[in-house]
């Protein structure tokens, strides 16, 4: 078995152990360099990258290519933008973050009105995009608690909501609301503090600390600050000691009446791997959700980029029946629907096509087949749980409370309607129901819709969302 193929079988390993995101996110960039007096030589594009994977991935990396060879003694990581960069053995490396010291008590710092000493040029938060503002921001149905939310404590002199805690499922403008906020408190008070950064960027942040011996300084900037936002606050699950100290920043900040804001995938009592405690104190404010976008939605935030493209870039001639081909069927997220007029706009612009009906079906082919893939009854569940914000466990469980019992019946008839799984087959993804449950599921909402229409529009719109066709009316 030649080095290629053994590589191959290590990244295979590890896709199969982390999981598509995980893996993509740190490994899909890695290559192979060779192997030298038993090392294997392996190389990342940037250095955040490295200490990641040397930080968290170190002992399992090593074990996979072991098991390959015994010969191979160990795994060096070299950053290739960095030419000069020195390859150093993974088990000489900073302790992983499960690893590290007793909890840091919360007393160590007191809060200060002061900026550390080159705080603003310290890399400490991730830079705001420019694009991402309130007047940018298209405002429908399904988000407009959110965005009503984010204006509020980005407006207000005092602190109102504490914290705002912003979730949604990706791609549906969490990340946009968060940059608002920024964007319009530095404007309106530009003396204030602001500090954004990923949950991600936090942990690495507080694992560096760890490492050099600095965290006196660590917990001053994030301390300091008037207004702490961290996005994807998810990704802290199961981190225990990063947990830990987010605890304490966030205890200390709302104790001195800062603001914090966070956004994460779910809501905070569904956050899985995160303590109690901090899940509790996450839902202590306001937790606004973003809901998957409808037909008019998706439509108004075509229409707006449409817009913005021609203001940019001169007169660009977008038929408004290739906007509304594009809004009932690119239905997964926002990101992915710019994406799609951005290169519908390129391909005319770069072969000199008139925009049409036709070429954007030949463009965005793959794109639209991966959108009219089937529906499955666990799409279904977790729409219909996010849509009358229930927890997916509780529908899923044998509770008979009317606000959870509801959601389930619905959920029962839309998988009737919109697959071709059996009767008994639906009971079972239902937590093991009998055939007869869903039977009397999809008769109560019939009937239901005939003389409610509250129901009736529920089951309609959740029905388009699903469908990517026509948004509610």
């Amino acid at each position: 078995m030649t080095l290629a193929d053994q590589w191959r079988r290590v990244r295979a390993r590890l896709h199969a152990e982390l999981g598509e995101a995980t893996f993509n996110s740190w490994f899909k960039q890695v290559d192979l360099i060779g192997v030298d007096e038993g090392r294997v030589m392996l190389c990342v594009p940037t250095r955040f990258i490295r200490n990641w994977i040397v930080s968290h991935y170190a002992d399992r990396l090593a074990k996979l290519w072991q098991e390959e060879d015994a010969a191979f003694a160990r795994v060096d990581i070299v950053v290739h933008s960095d030419p000069r960069a020195e390859a150093r053995p993974l088990q000489e490396e900073a302790p992983r973050e499960e690893q590290a010291a007793a909890p840091l008590p919360r007393e160590e710092v007191v809060l200060s009105s002061a900026v550390p000493q080159g705080f603003e040029d310290a890399g400490v938060g991730a830079p705001l995009d420019p694009r991402f503002t309130f007047d940018a921001f298209v405002v429908g149905k399904s988000n407009e608690l959110a965005h009503a939310a984010a204006r509020r404590v980005a407006e207000a002199t005092d602190v109102t909501f504490n914290p705002l805690f912003l979730y949604g499922g990706v791609g549906l403008g969490k990340t946009h609301l968060m940059h608002a906020i920024a964007w319009e408190i530095r404007k309106r008070h530009p003396e204030r503090k602001v500090l954004y950064l990923s949950a991600e960027k936090f942990m690495y942040q507080f694992v560096r600390a760890l490492r050099f011996k600095d965290t006196m300084a660590f917990k001053q900037q994030f301390r300091s600050v008037d207004v702490l936002m961290i996005d994807d606050v998810q990704f802290i699950s199961g981190k225990d000691s990063t947990q830990e100290e987010f605890f304490h920043t966030f205890n200390a900040l709302i104790d001195h009446n800062r603001q914090v804001i966070i956004s994460a995938d779910r809501s905070p009592s569904d956050l899985d791997g995160i303590e109690e405690r901090i899940r509790s104190r996450l839902g202590w404010g306001l937790a606004a959700d973003i809901h998957p976008t409808d037909y008019e939605l998706r439509l108004g935030i075509l229409q707006a980029k449409a817009d913005e493209m021609m203001s940019r870039n001169g007169p660009v001639a977008i038929p408004p029946g290739v906007l509304e081909f594009l809004a009932h069927r690119i239905v997964s997220n926002v990101r992915e629907l710019e994406g799609a007029l951005k290169r519908v706009v390129a391909y005319a612009s770069l072969v000199g096509r008139p925009i049409t009906l036709d070429m954007a079906q030949e463009v965005l082919r793959d794109l639209l087949r991966s959108n009219d893939r089937k529906i499955t009854i666990e799409e279904i569940q977790r729409r219909v749980a996010e849509y009358y914000n229930v927890r997916l466990a509780d529908m899923l469980s044998a509770r008979r409370a009317r606000a959870v019992a509801r959601p389930r019946q619905v959920a029962m008839y839309l998988s009737k309607q919109l697959t071709t799984r059996s009767l008994p087959e639906i009971g079972r993804k239902f937590g093991g129901r009998d055939h007869t449950t869903v039977i009397h599921a999809v008769r109560k909402i019939d009937e239901l819709c005939q003389v409610d229409s509250g129901i009736e529009e529920d089951v309609d719109l959740l029905r388009r969302m699903l469908e990517g066709g026509h948004g509610a009316g």
